[in-house]
């Protein structure tokens, strides 16, 4: 028999108890351990069957885990990220991997020097449909991506803010919450970001910080993206309510991202991939075909690839590095919006475990 991979849980809200899930039901797993600060959630936690702590130090004085998974909020990602590293602990870290960019250079170094693998929760990457857009993007299905327009639109209601009021203030917006999983896919398509141009406009609601985004990426490989996000625009166009990935969000048959190549266009996530029968051609017929996919559980698949890290057997997909790079561009768009000036990003030369 598979000796088990031992995964302990640090956070168990929302996100932390579909980790907590998910990692019950792979067979190659167990969980080591669960750390929450709540009395309440630690009473619930008990159901679980694993062992409780009130803190990571606590857990990580008397268990050894295999590996970390870190879904607690983005503030505290330094200082238990650096804790479990010290404890020569592999983490997967819920994404943003922090609040600044300079925190998350200061993990990934940490990292790198340590030798300790540190991967970003960015989800999406593991995702069937984007394995397989990327798959047919790198084979060349619509030939040299030379723009991409991306949306994010999404209503969230006044309840959303009214149960946490920290959601209303400067920095807590659309741009910092929700833009760096769009942004993380542009990436892993298209590439590290060159320059990053942004508007933003106040929120119609009174609140503290934006309600509407725009920006384009210029990147390396020369192809243009443009990007909006809102959380006050009704609509049937975003990742969430389009991928299927998370039961709470109702489905749409709609498509939120658009490729344009040289040879081709593709539209995600229905996977259409539109081309000409012969040579592009705007007065010729066009036509689509739908990619075929795997439908796993991302977050399942994600988990696994996590213990194959562990064990060696796999680099990571999203590293630490991968999870600087996508925050290092909200950074500029939320700068960019502000002062209204192209912002350049500059290389980043530190290398992610």
């Amino acid at each position: 028999m598979t000796q088990q991979t031992r995964i302990a849980l640090v956070g168990l809200g929302l996100i932390g108890q579909r980790h907590a899930e998910t990692i019950r039901r792979l067979p190659d797993l167990s969980l080591a351990a669960i750390v929450e600060p709540s009395e309440v959630s630690r009473e619930a936690a008990k159901e679980i069957g694993a062992p409780i702590y009130a803190s990571l130090h606590e857990m990580l004085n008397s268990e050894t885990p295999d590996g970390v998974v870190l879904a607690t909020p983005t503030p505290l990602h330094l200082e238990q990220g650096l804790a479990c590293i010290a404890a020569d602990c592999p983490i997967l870290m819920e994404k943003p991997i922090a609040v600044t960019a300079e925190e998350a250079r200061q993990l990934t170094d940490a990292a790198t020097a340590a030798g300790v693998p540190l991967l970003v929760g960015h989800h999406r990457r593991h995702n069937g449909m984007v394995q397989a857009a990327k798959k047919a993007l790198d084979a060349g299905a619509v030939g040299d991506i030379r723009a991409v327009q991306a949306t994010c639109w999404f209503y969230k209601p006044d309840h959303y803010f009214e149960v946490a009021p920290w959601r209303t203030q400067k920095g807590a917006g659309p741009i910092s919450v929700n833009l760096v999983h769009d942004v993380d896919l542009l990436r892993h398509f298209c590439g590290d970001v060159k320059t990053v141009q942004a508007i933003a406009c106040p929120s119609l609601r009174g609140f503290e910080n934006e309600d509407l985004a725009t920006a384009v990426l210029q990147f390396y490989s020369g192809a243009i993206a443009t990007i909006s996000v809102s959380d006050s625009i009704v609509s049937p166009w975003s990742w969430e309510l389009t991928a299927r990935e998370n039961p709470a969000y109702p489905a749409t048959i709609e498509s939120c991202y658009l490729i344009g190549g040289s040879k081709g266009g593709m539209s995600l996530p229905d996977l259409r991939v539109w081309q000409h029968a012969e040579e592009p051609d705007w007065w010729t017929p066009i036509s689509a075909k739908t990619l075929t996919c795997k439908m796993d559980d991302p977050l399942g698949v994600q988990m696994t690839h996590f213990a194959a890290v562990i064990n060696g057997e796999e680099e990571p997909l999203v590293s630490g590095l991968e999870g600087l790079k996508s925050l290092e561009v909200v950074e500029a768009v939320a700068l960019s919006s502000a002062t209204g000036r192209e912002i350049q990003l500059k290389s980043v030369t530190s290398v992610a475990a």
